[in-house]
C-alpha cells in the first residue's frame, strides 16, 4: 500500500468533546433519534452533511481581510464573477445565500401552469423538495450499476441514457429539464463521465428541453474523469471542468463543500429575466459580505489544482 502524504499543513485545531457509548445513546434518545435535534457539541464524528465541514486555505483566510464590503458594485463580486465565468463559461452569475435558494429561483421560473417532470441521475433532497413544492415531479434514473453498492463501476453516477431517451419521448413537453448532479450526491457521491454528460445534453436538446448541472462537486468529478475516462488522462483539470459546463444550459451550486467555497451561485441568463429583482440581486452580490465573496473566489480558483493533488495520491 502506498504511503499517502497530505499536501497541506494544519495551522489550527478545534477541540471536540469525547463521549461514551452510554452518553451517545442517551443523547439520541433525548433527540428522538433526529440528528437535527442534537447539539453540535454533543456530536463526536459528524456525518450529517459535507456542507461547511472542511477547512479553508491560507489564501482564503487572507482573502477575508481583502474583501470589499461595498453594498453594491463591490470589487469582490467582480473578482468572484470573473473566476466563476472562467471555469463555467456562463455570462450571468447570480450569488444567493444557499444552493437550495438557487434551486428555488430556477424551478419557480421553469414552472408552468401544467405540472412538469424533471429527469435526473439522482435528485438531491433539496432539489426534489423545490421541484415538488411548485407541483412538478422529479424522477431518478441512475444507471442500474449505481444501485448496487458492491458492484465496481468507474462512473456509477451516470444517468441511464436509454431510460432518459424513453422518458423524453413518452412525456414530451412535460419534461422541464434534465438534471445531472456531479458527483451524484444522493447516489453515494459517485462520479459522472464526460460521455454521459455529453449524450444527456444531446438527448435533452433534441427533445427541446434543457440540461442543468448541479455542480457542488464539479472539481472532484473533473478529477475522476481525468483518472478513469479514456482520452482525458493528459487533459488539464480546468479544461475538463470547462467542457463539463459547456454542455449545460444552467447550473446551480451549493458552495459549502470540500473547497469551502461557502457561497452558492446561479448561472443562467435565460431564466433570470422573469424575476425583476434578480438583476439587482446580482449587482449587490447576493447581499452577502464582501469577505465571503472574496473567500469563495479563492476557493473556486484553488479547488481544481488542490483537491486532485490529494486524490491523486489516494486513487492512482
Amino acid at each position: 500500500m502506498k504511503t499517502i502524504i497530505e499536501p497541506f499543513k494544519i495551522k489550527a485545531v478545534e477541540p471536540i468533546r469525547m463521549t461514551t457509548r452510554e452518553e451517545r445513546v442517551a443523547i439520541l434518545e433525548a433527540a428522538g433519534h433526529n440528528p437535527f435535534a442534537i447539539r453540535a457539541e454533543d456530536v463526536l464524528i459528524d456525518y450529517l452533511t459535507d456542507s461547511g465541514t472542511s477547512s479553508m486555505s491560507s489564501e482564503q483566510w487572507a482573502a477575508i481581510m481583502r474583501g470589499d464590503e461595498s453594498y453594491a458594485g463591490s470589487r469582490s463580486f467582480f473578482r468572484f464573477e470573473q473566476e466563476v465565468a472562467r471555469i463555467t463559461g456562463f455570462s450571468n452569475i447570480i450569488p444567493v445565500h444557499q444552493g437550495r435558494a438557487a434551486e428555488k429561483i430556477l424551478f419557480d421560473v421553469l414552472h408552468q401552469d401544467e405540472p412538469g417532470i424533471y429527469l435526473g441521475n439522482s435528485h438531491f433532497d433539496t432539489t426534489r423538495a423545490n421541484i415538488e413544492y411548485v407541483g412538478d415531479e422529479a424522477l431518478d434514473i441512475v444507471i442500474p450499476e449505481g444501485l448496487v453498492p458492491s458492484l465496481a463501476h468507474p462512473f456509477k453516477g451516470n444517468i441511464d441514457l436509454e431510460r432518459l431517451k424513453s422518458l423524453l419521448t413518452e412525456h414530451g413537453e412535460k419534461v422541464r429539464g434534465v438534471i445531472i448532479t456531479v458527483t451524484n450526491n444522493s447516489g453515494g457521491g459517485q462520479p459522472v463521465s464526460m460521455a454521459n454528460i455529453r449524450e444527456a445534453a444531446r438527448l435533452a436538446h433534441d427533445h427541446g428541453t434543457i440540461l442543468v448541472i448541479d455542480s457542488a462537486r464539479f472539481a472532484e468529478n473533473a478529477y475522476f474523469i481525468k483518472l478513469r475516462e479514456d482520452g482525458y488522462g493528459d487533459t488539464p483539470l480546468l479544461e475538463i471542468a470547462q467542457e463539463m459546463f459547456s454542455y449545460a444550459d444552467a447550473s446551480t451550486m451549493s458552495a459549502k463543500k470540500g473547497l469551502q467555497r461557502r457561497f452558492p451561485c446561479r448561472q443562467c441568463s435565460e431564466f433570470a429575466h422573469p424575476h425583476r429583482g434578480i438583476p439587482n440581486l446580482r449587482r449587490i452580490g447576493g447581499a452577502r459580505p464582501g469577505r465571503n465573496r472574496a473567500r469563495i473566489t479563492r476557493g473556486v480558483a484553488g479547488g481544481l489544482p488542490t483537491i486532485p493533488a490529494a486524490l491523486h495520491r489516494l486513487f492512482r
